[in-house]
């Protein structure tokens, strides 16, 4: 069996998927090799490096919306398996099913163009009619010729009609970006239907899933209603009764669904750093200001939480508080305005000992594999993120959870640092903001995926801190400049509607 060529874009869910496809090609005994990528261009990169020793090769979150024949300009005996969330895909690549093969779920709605309305055969090239007719001519041969040129004429317009309304179909279809299911989930999929799933494949696909929320990659809809898929296959894969519940080794492995807490990593840090910088509650309360870190201890005092219980580490806290904690704060969460505290999830066990929640798993993964503590190139972070997905490293995750506080803590001090001091500026249509160097904590986000959640914090927040309505219809920018580096990031968000009570 030929060697395939792995490409994988640096994201969690193209991780998780990845993860699954590994898992498949050592039960096949498949020989693969893995290469990250970040952009279209290390795509193209990786692709001229390897292209002359693979022919196949496959493309997890990346690749699918750009057309990869003409980027790549692959040989007639290489062929693409492309498992791509982003949305939409190049049309090139659905109607090219010869090299190119899309991973996608029967059930997603992509919207495809039909085939008729963006493609069309070239035309023979018409035949010129010789040189103009003199008046020695017979009239029938005129006439003809007459009805030739009518007949041009209107193939000329008609493809004219024709290409105005192709590009205007075009346009519908890619003025906007989105994200469809989870490729974890395509590949667990796809597991499933071979019977070769395992519950490892299946946290991966949860895993995946929550990265898109967390991300704010995909609808509330849209994830509750994958929550419901996966529910049944977790149902599945850990029904037990009592004991065998009781029977388990301490090195066993138990998914669960949970209706818990949008606290970020609340179970490995305190109630307290949790409230304050999580984006939701902390744009919610307004932390930023005198007047929020007033409503936080209003908040703590209507749930009758001693101030001493909130700032100690959870696992600290009295069993007596941890036991109704979470009615407690949904009760007074409603009375601030935070509707939505909590959301449908799902936690693993392993052992006795360590529990996750599936963001508490998608942040120290994203936290590792943009890690800039060690100057270490690209890949070996990679590959320590994948590492950690294992639960044979535990000692990793946990390394993820502590950078991951320390990104949440900077991202929280940056917005609060932005709108204190106006650095959101108002541009016509747009939203601006520009981080210079020097700014604290400025190198963390010369990641993309640090890099988006601090415009999404910031975003949101500064959304909560207006009374200028407009701003919630409006497209956001951040610019960060890294002089040392000679380069600078610059990210556009769009939003359409984001409410703050």
């Amino acid at each position: 069996m030929p060697r395939v060529l792995l490409l994988v874009a640096s994201d969690v869910d193209a991780l998780c998927a990845c993860k699954i496809l590994q898992a498949l090609f050592q039960c096949d005994h498949v020989q693969y090799t893995l290469v990250p990528v970040s952009g279209w261009q290390e795509l193209e990169t990786a692709f001229l490096e390897h292209k002359d020793q693979f022919k196949y090769f496959v493309l997890i979150n990346c690749g699918a919306n750009i057309d990869l024949l003409e980027v790549l300009q692959p040989e007639e005996d290489t062929f693409f398996f492309v498992c791509d969330s982003r949305r939409p895909i190049n049309v090139v690549n659905v109607y090219n099913d010869m090299q190119i093969k899309l991973l996608v779920k029967p059930d997603d709605d992509l919207n495809i163009p039909a085939y008729d309305d963006i493609f069309r055969d070239e035309e023979e090239e018409e035949e010129d009619s010789g040189n103009e007719s003199d008046g020695s001519e017979p009239s029938g041969k005129r006439k003809r010729f007459e009805e030739a040129v009518v007949e041009r004429t209107m193939k000329r317009r008609e493809r004219r009609v024709w290409e105005a309304r192709r590009q205007e179909i075009l346009f519908d279809y890619e003025q906007y970006e989105y994200h469809g299911t989870s490729s974890a989930i395509v590949m667990f999929d796809l597991a499933w239907k071979m019977s070769k799933d395992l519950n490892d494949m299946l946290w991966w696909a949860i895993v995946g899933l929550t990265d898109q929320w967390v991300q704010d990659k995909i609808t509330q809809m849209k994830y509750v209603t994958d929550i419901g898929i996966l529910q049944r296959h977790v149902s599945r894969h850990n029904h037990r009764n009592e004991d065998e519940e009781n029977s388990l080794s301490i090195d066993c492995m138990r998914i669960a669904f949970e209706y818990d807490l949008r606290l970020a990593l609340y179970q490995h840090w305190s109630l307290y750093e949790s409230l304050c910088n999580t984006c939701y509650t902390s744009a919610s309360l307004k932390l930023w200001s005198v007047q929020g870190q007033k409503r936080l201890q209003e908040f703590l005092a209507d749930m009758g939480l001693p101030l001493k219980q909130v700032k100690q580490k959870f696992n600290s806290m009295d069993m007596s508080l941890k036991e109704n904690l979470r009615d407690m704060i949904e009760e007074s969460a409603n009375k601030f305005g935070m509707k939505d505290l909590r959301v449908q999830t799902f936690s693993i066990h392993f052992g006795f000992k360590n529990k996750f929640l599936a963001s508490d798993i998608v942040y120290a993964t994203a936290s590792l594999m943009e890690n800039i503590e060690k100057e270490e190139p690209g890949t070996a972070s990679f590959i320590k993120a994948l590492d950690s997905l294992s639960r044979s490293n535990l000692e990793k995750l946990h390394h993820g959870l502590e950078l991951a506080k320390k990104q949440l803590r900077a991202i929280q001090q940056t917005v609060a640092s932005c709108i204190c001091t106006n650095l959101v500026i108002s541009q016509g249509p747009f939203l601006y903001c520009c981080l210079m160097e020097g700014t604290p904590d400025v190198k963390l986000f010369s990641r993309p995926v640090s890099l988006c959640l601090l415009s999404k914090y910031l975003l949101k927040s500064f959304v909560c801190s207006t009374k200028n309505k407009r701003s919630l219809t409006k497209r956001t920018f951040l610019a960060e400049r890294l002089r040392r580096l000679q380069r600078a990031h610059i990210l556009g968000l769009y939003t359409t509607i984001l409410t703050c009570l």
